[in-house]
């Protein structure tokens, strides 16, 4: 049940954006009682934390562990992260988007919660064995990217946008020679 409140969340995020956001809509959504939503979810806030802690663990999920090759977490960051063709951004599997809407739109705890995360993220991408300036080249990139298509900022469409890419991947491989 916890799954099917959290994609109703998502699924109004993504679509309708966070206003939309309300218990009775989620619950609605997920085809549950208010009384069956609030045993999982106290409040908003609670809704917006679990669809970002759902996200982040999918993320971690697709991160090599501590040891990897050089340059093995910065290239599954990317990978991650910006898809291979270009695809609409808040298309409801993009996960990053997600989790974005989720932190800016739950409050300063859910948002220190995802700065907390970044942290330690950097700090492993700082140590991929990489030069420190290539990894946070790739990751500023990066976040400028889905920034880019999550907002409908002029982000690479089609050719352009497999060619940064690829772009961005050579930097992975090419930087693991300090």
């Amino acid at each position: 049940m916890r799954d099917r409140i959290l994609d109703a969340v998502e699924h109004l995020l993504v679509t309708k954006g966070a206003d939309a956001v309300r218990l009775d809509a989620v619950a609605a959504g997920a085809g549950v009682s208010k009384g069956g939503l609030l045993h999982h979810f106290r409040s908003k806030q609670a809704l917006l934390e679990g669809v970002l802690n759902r996200q982040v663990e999918r993320f971690q999920a697709e991160l090599p562990p501590e040891g990897s090759p050089p340059g093995a977490f910065t290239r599954a960051w990317l990978d991650a992260t910006i898809p291979d063709a270009d695809v609409p951004a808040r298309a409801h599997a993009d996960q990053v988007a997600v989790a974005l809407l989720a932190a800016l739109s739950g409050g300063p705890e859910v948002l220190e919660s995802f700065r907390r995360r970044y942290r330690i993220w950097q700090d492993r991408l700082a140590g991929d064995g990489l030069d420190p300036s290539t990894a946070y080249l790739v990751r500023l990139a990066v976040d400028g990217w889905w920034m880019a298509r999550l907002l409908d900022l002029a982000p690479p469409r089609d050719d352009l946008h497999r060619q940064v890419r690829a772009r961005l991947a050579a930097l992975t491989a090419e930087g693991g020679d300090r």
